[in-house]
């Protein structure tokens, strides 16, 4: 008995000491670990409370709207939250707010952020929800396909294992069969596939509530209040300049429009945003003003007299000094787009 232990507490002790040492290489005991969300303060979770349920319906209801989806049937699309755009004299004119509910979902900023710069996503969208509709519509498919598969069993006639009927379990028993290692067995029933569907009605489901926030960051939501259908509710807005606008620049596409279709907006973000430093005009008008600039000095240097260094050519020494320096600050004036 003293045997057994002693070799107990030996392999407790051994683990013990593995264990500190893996985590000494992370930092341990300084290294407190993974933060923690901060506890929120009562007025916080009373308003969380309050808040109602972006209540969908999954699978979507099939309700066709004319007789080609009456003969050929409806495709599912997703019922997703509502941004509102609207302009405000001193927020400008990208502001947009959503109503706020208990089940939103954004991209976290890390994802968010690159998404925007790397891809060039900045106020176009489409791209992003065309993926979350094939998405949407692929988990719906998958979603079907698995509930046949089910319904097979109930058809003993029917060998699964059989032309065409193979092809299906090809494509809906591979999940079974990771799972059901993992899901533990309810009273000698087992419940893989219920495990399984839940799994993909809530991640489809979710979609629905997923909310784009581009241009701006999800960090960047402040809380308001509004009346929508004769009620106040609360929503979240985005307003202003976008962080990632100050720190990265605005997309040049974006300063083409302003530039060639929309002065009013340059014309509001040159004076509300001038001492930020921005670039504000686009690309191609800035290499115009840089080839043009570098042109007259090119040709104010080439047309000095060799005698410009001498006393009696100061007067105009100093002239085209003051003239290079004036050129100087334009060309820095309108790389800020001021």
């Amino acid at each position: 008995m003293n045997l057994n232990r002693q070799i107990a507490s030996q392999i407790y002790f051994g683990i013990e000491a593995f264990i500190i040492k893996i985590a000494g290489l992370f930092g341990y005991p300084d290294n407190p670990g993974m933060p923690s969300l901060s506890p929120l303060l009562s007025s916080e979770k009373e308003r969380f409370k309050k808040l109602p349920d972006h209540v969908v319906r999954f699978p979507p209801e099939p309700i066709p709207h004319n007789i080609i989806e009456v003969l050929l049937g409806v495709i599912p699309k997703t019922d997703t939250i509502k941004r509102v755009i609207y302009e405000h004299p001193e927020d400008g004119y990208y502001n947009f707010y959503i109503q706020d509910f208990k089940n939103l979902y954004f991209l976290p900023d890390w994802l968010s952020g690159p998404i925007q710069v790397w891809f060039n996503v900045s106020l176009n969208t489409s791209d992003l929800e065309a993926i979350r509709e094939v998405l949407f519509v692929s988990l719906l498919v998958y979603y079907n396909l698995l509930n046949l598969r089910l319904c097979l069993y109930w058809f003993l006639s029917i060998n699964p294992y059989t032309y065409p009927w193979i092809f299906l379990l090809s494509l809906v028993d591979w999940t079974e069969e990771l799972l059901q290692g993992v899901v533990p067995v309810v009273a000698g029933v087992n419940v893989t596939a219920v495990f399984w569907f839940s799994i993909l009605g809530k991640f489809a489901d979710s979609l629905n509530h997923l909310v784009f926030t581009m241009p701006f960051l999800p960090s960047e939501a402040e809380r308001g209040q509004t009346i929508i259908n004769g009620q106040v509710e609360e929503i979240l807005m985005f307003r202003s300049l976008p962080l990632l606008w100050y720190k990265n620049g605005i997309p040049n596409d974006l300063r083409e429009f302003w530039y060639s279709e929309r002065p009013d907006i340059l014309k509001f973000m040159q004076e509300t945003y001038e001492q930020l430093d921005m670039i504000l005009f686009p690309d191609s008008v800035l290499e115009d003003n840089y080839r043009k600039l570098g042109t007259e000095i090119a040709q104010i240097t080439s047309n000095l007299p060799t005698q410009i260094l001498s006393t009696n050519n100061i007067v105009q020494m100093r002239e085209v000094n003051n003239y290079l320096i004036q050129l100087n600050d334009s060309l820095h004036h309108f790389d800020k787009g001021i």
